[in-house]
């Protein structure tokens, strides 16, 4: 089961890290949401956000995806998950989104829920297992690019990556050796 785990979370990782922008806009929009997190310093609070009831042609309400961000992106902080809702609140009402609105909210949804479920299954696993997982990525990963790598590292340094953070210490100490 870790062999197979390892492979998965290695090859998200590297999705996150390598694919091209039209390969899949949801994974690129969560990979520079969290790049902008990771290099953006404090600045003056933007002005506040009037949300609509609904976004407009759906039957979706803002609050629902807040909270489905705020249930599964718990390894970030308050504000980055924030952050999140903003980025994708603003290009959802972005008028020329109007076609790809329930698209884009299903496809997130969809993702979100997925990295919920792959972050309880990582937490429910125990010590070795996570050891063991981490040893296969140490060995998956000896194959990324310097970048790629140093790109992974300040991910994982920063907490940004969705897992626990007894393997992320496990994951960034596989990186450094």
């Amino acid at each position: 089961m870790a062999r197979v785990l390892g492979r998965s979370l290695f090859f998200a990782f590297l999705l996150a890290l390598s694919l091209p922008a039209r390969a899949d806009p949801l994974l690129m929009l969560m990979l520079n949401i969290a790049q902008e997190l990771a290099n953006r310093a404090e600045t003056a609070k933007p002005e506040p956000i009037i949300l609509p009831a609904t976004y407009p042609g759906t039957t979706v309400e803002p609050a629902v995806l807040r909270r489905i961000i705020d249930d599964s992106f718990l390894y970030l902080s308050s504000s980055q998950r924030a952050e999140i809702f903003d980025s994708l609140n603003a290009e959802l009402l972005k008028p020329q989104n109007v076609a790809v609105r329930g698209p884009m909210i299903e496809a997130f949804t969809r993702r979100a829920l997925e990295i919920r479920a792959a972050q309880l299954k990582l937490a429910s696993m125990s010590y070795s297992e996570k050891e063991q997982l981490a040893g296969e990525f140490r060995k998956d990963a000896k194959s990324l690019s310097v970048e790629d790598t140093a790109r992974l590292r300040q991910a994982l340094e920063k907490g940004l990556m969705p897992v626990p953070s007894d393997l992320g210490q496990l994951l960034l100490a596989a990186l450094n050796d």
